[in-house]
């Protein structure tokens, strides 16, 4: 991959999405303490260490390390004045593949923002070199993600059993695919 994605991207609603620096390590931390309830169902890393701004800091100080290296892109989605939710441009599917995640906090769903967000990511994923396809990768139970990849127009492309890493999961991957070549 010789094309790296832009630090930032700028969504149609004022909103952006932007890469993660150490400053935003409060923000990150206090955006994940609030929503616990809300994401520990899907994000097996959604606990009180991930609500710790040092945590955070030394977390997001890695990040440099894995966009140098061309493996992961963090961005933090800024809107309103405020963090409202983390979404990730991931190579660890294989060459030529992408993988998006995202999480919002409670209060930014059902606005859109996850949809747009992601949508945004993926063209960035379809501008990038050596790309050949964008994945979405969630749970069954998950139906608001799926609604995102849908919405996004990626189709289902199969399933697969893998032990559930979170209480809500029901152990059914759906991987959602979007070809760009």
């Amino acid at each position: 991959m010789t094309t790296p994605p832009p630090v930032r991207v700028s969504l149609d609603d004022g909103s952006e999405l932007r890469t993660l620096v150490p400053e935003d390590a409060v923000s990150v931390a206090a955006a994940v303490g609030a929503n616990l309830d809300h994401l520990r169902p899907w994000m097996p890393w959604a606990n009180e260490r991930s609500a710790d701004p040092a945590f955070q800091r030394a977390r997001i100080n890695g990040l440099a390390s894995l966009a140098s290296t061309g493996t992961e892109w963090q961005y933090g989605l800024f809107g309103d004045g405020a963090f409202l939710g983390s979404f990730g441009l991931m190579t660890r599917r294989g060459p030529g593949t992408l993988e998006i995640g995202y999480w919002l906090c409670a209060d930014a769903t059902g606005t859109g923002r996850a949809t747009r967000a992601t949508s945004a990511l993926a063209g960035v994923g379809e501008s990038m070199t050596g790309i050949e396809e964008l994945w979405i990768v969630c749970d069954e139970a998950n139906a608001r993600s799926a609604a995102v990849a849908r919405r996004c127009g990626f189709e289902l492309c199969r399933t697969y059993a893998d032990e559930p890493q979170a209480p809500g999961e029901n152990g059914t991957k759906l991987v959602f695919v979007r070809n760009v070549r």
